[in-house]
C-alpha cells in the first residue's frame, strides 16, 4: 500500500555517505556539549537516596554550579564523547534496517519500530562500557563520591582528567573484572531499545498529525521540530522507570534488576520510578529539537547531487 504521509522521508539510498558522516559527527558533538549538564544532573538525581542531596533539577543545577563550578557539570564529558562512535553506528543501523524492512513491509510505523529497536541494540553494545565509566566520573563530587568508586589523589594533587578516567577504569576492573564494564547491559537494553522503538513511530505519528492540522505551506522542518520533543517526552515518560533502575545497577554495582526494583519500591515507593524524569525531559526537549532539525537538515545536505533539485521542502 502506498504511504500517504505528507512529509517526505529521505531514505538511506538518497544520501551522499561521506557528507552524512562528516556533518553528523560535528552536529552530534555540538548537541552533546549543550545537553550534557542535564544528563549528569539526571544521573545524580536517579542515584541519590530520596532527596538527600538535591530537591530537584534546578536545585541540583544551582548546587553543583556553586560547589563544583562549571567543570562539575561536565564531569565525565571527555569519556562520554567516545559514544560518538555508537551514535554513528546507531544512525547507520537505523537507516539500513529501514531499507531492509521496506522490502517486506512499507508501513512507516513498522519500519520505524523495527529500525529504532535494532539501532539501539547495536549502539548500546558499544555505549554501555563508556557509560559505566562516565557515570562513575559523574558521581565524583568535591571531596567525595556518590557511587562505589572514588577518584584517588596522588600526593595530595588532583588527578588530570584522563588520570581520573584511568583510575576509575582500574578500580572497576579490580572489583568486577571485564564484566564490570557491562554492568547494567540488560537494563540498558530494556531501557533504550523500547525508548528508541517508541520514539521513531511517535515522531512520524506526531509529524503526520500536525501536517494534517496545519496549512499546506507550513514548513515541514517546523512540524518535525515540534514532533521530536513530543515523541521524546512520550518515550521518556514510558521508559523512565527502567532508566532509574539502569542507573542504580550501573553506579551502585547491583547485580539484579528485580532486586534493585524491589529495593527502590521499598525505600521510595512508586514515585521513585519518576526520579530524574523532569531533568530527562528538559534535556531531551532542546536536544531533540536540535537533533531533529539537525538530522533532517543533515540528510538534506547529504542528498546525492542529482536528487537535490527534485526535492521540495
Amino acid at each position: 500500500m502506498e504511504d500517504k504521509r505528507n512529509i517526505p522521508i529521505i531514505e538511506w539510498e538518497h544520501l551522499d555517505k561521506r557528507k552524512f558522516y562528516v556533518f553528523g559527527i560535528c552536529m552530534t558533538m555540538m548537541i552533546r556539549v549543550s545537553v550534557y549538564p542535564f544528563t549528569l544532573i539526571r544521573t545524580r538525581l536517579q542515584v541519590q537516596k530520596g532527596k538527600s542531596l538535591y530537591k530537584g533539577t534546578f536545585d541540583a543545577f544551582v548546587k553543583i554550579l556553586r560547589t563544583e563550578g562549571t567543570a562539575g557539570l561536565y564531569r565525565g564529558f571527555l569519556v562520554n564523547t567516545f559514544t560518538l562512535i555508537s551514535g554513528q553506528c546507531y544512525v547507520t543501523t537505523y537507516e539500513l534496517t529501514r531499507k531492509y524492512v521496506s522490502r517486506y513491509n512499507n508501513n512507516n510505523a513498522v519500519k520505524s519500530l523495527v529500525a529504532g529497536g535494532s539501532a539501539s541494540l547495536v549502539a548500546q553494545s558499544i555505549t554501555v562500557p563508556i557509560d559505566v565509566v562516565s557515570q562513575h566520573l559523574m558521581m565524583q563530587r568535591k571531596g567525595e563520591s556518590m557511587g562505589r568508586f572514588k577518584v584517588r589523589n596522588q600526593d595530595g594533587k588532583r588527578l588530570l582528567v584522563f588520570g581520573q578516567t584511568k583510575d576509575i577504569i582500574v578500580q572497576i576492573f579490580k572489583a568486577d573484572g571485564f564484566r564490570g564494564f557491562y554492568r547494567g547491559y540488560v537494563a540498558s537494553l530494556l531501557t533504550y531499545i523500547p525508548n528508541s522503538a517508541v520514539w521513531w513511530p511517535f515522531y512520524h505519528f506526531y509529524a503526520e498529525q500536525l501536517s494534517s492540522l496545519t496549512p499546506k505551506d507550513c514548513p515541514h522542518l517546523l512540524l518535525q521540530a515540534i514532533s521530536g520533543p513530543l515523541a521524546a517526552a512520550t518515550a521518556s515518560t514510558l521508559t523512565n522507570p527502567m532508566d532509574v533502575i539502569r542507573a542504580r545497577v550501573q553506579v551502585e554495582g547491583k547485580s539484579s534488576i528485580i532486586l534493585t526494583f524491589r529495593q527502590l519500591m521499598a525505600e521510595e515507593g512508586p514515585w521513585g520510578l519518576t526520579k530524574g524524569l523532569s531533568a530527562r525531559i528538559i534535556s531531551a526537549t532542546p536536544s531533540t529539537i536540535v537533533i531533529v532539525v539537525g538530522y533532517e537538515t543533515l540528510k538534506k545536505l547529504s542528498l546525492r547531487p542529482e536528487l537535490v533539485d527534485s526535492r521540495h521542502w
